[in-house]
């Protein structure tokens, strides 16, 4: 039986238009880093300052870390305002679907406890939507690092890592699903990465979005 479902936010349960990578390149590039479009996609959900820290070693200010994730931060802020993010379709069904099977909900993210409070709130999830959230300034390392999934076991008082469901768009939230011992490693075609690309990570399923999440529950 799953008793936790571990979920990725950008890019599958929560659809924000790729302005959290936009964000993490000006940035970057603000501080004199050369970064590309690709160098910036190799650290789709990471933590954001260990990717600012990698991408300002490409020719930036290796000492202005801080600088660019407090212009990361506003920058992403501004790009909310304007285009307020919102559920991935059928995510909240899904949420519904997944507890009729007796697993609690979970989300996990590569954002600051600040940046998902922030995208929570304009969510409207803020109070019982989910079980758990953990971010990264809540575990020593983030993806593909095993942390954020166990201390969502933690927080959700689920015991064995086998009877836990981790889901996400990018490779890194696949890895980080299999080193944590998941029993089912979800990748989800939600986010952009070509499907080619998760195929190639470690992974139970791949699905077109997480609204087949109670499917893959149904059919184990």
């Amino acid at each position: 039986m799953i008793a936790l479902a571990a979920l990725d936010i950008a890019g599958t349960t929560v659809e924000e238009g790729g302005a959290v990578y936009r964000a993490l390149h000006d940035a970057v590039r603000r501080h004199g880093s050369t970064a590309e479009v690709a160098d910036v996609a190799h650290w789709m959900g990471a933590d954001k300052r260990t990717a600012i820290r990698a991408l300002l070693a490409l020719g930036g200010d290796p000492s202005a870390v801080e600088k660019a994730f407090a212009d990361f931060e506003r920058l992403l802020g501004e790009a909310y305002d304007a285009n307020p993010p919102v559920a991935m379709p059928g995510v909240v069904e899904a949420f519904a679907g997944l507890r009729d099977h007796g697993a609690k909900v979970a989300l996990t993210t590569g954002f600051s406890a600040e940046v998902t409070g922030l995208l929570l709130e304009r969510l409207g999830w803020q109070d019982g939507a989910v079980d758990a959230v953990v971010c990264t300034d809540d575990v020593p390392a983030g993806r593909p690092a095993p942390y954020m999934v166990h201390r969502a076991m933690e927080r959700t008082g689920v015991l064995r890592t086998a009877d836990v469901l981790t889901a996400g768009d990018t490779v890194l939230d696949l890895e980080a699903g299999s080193n944590a011992g998941a029993g089912i490693v979800v990748g989800v075609l939600s986010g952009g990465v070509p499907r080619e690309v998760l195929a190639a990570a470690p992974h139970t399923h791949l699905i077109p979005s997480v609204a087949s999440l109670p499917d893959v529950l149904a059919g184990i």
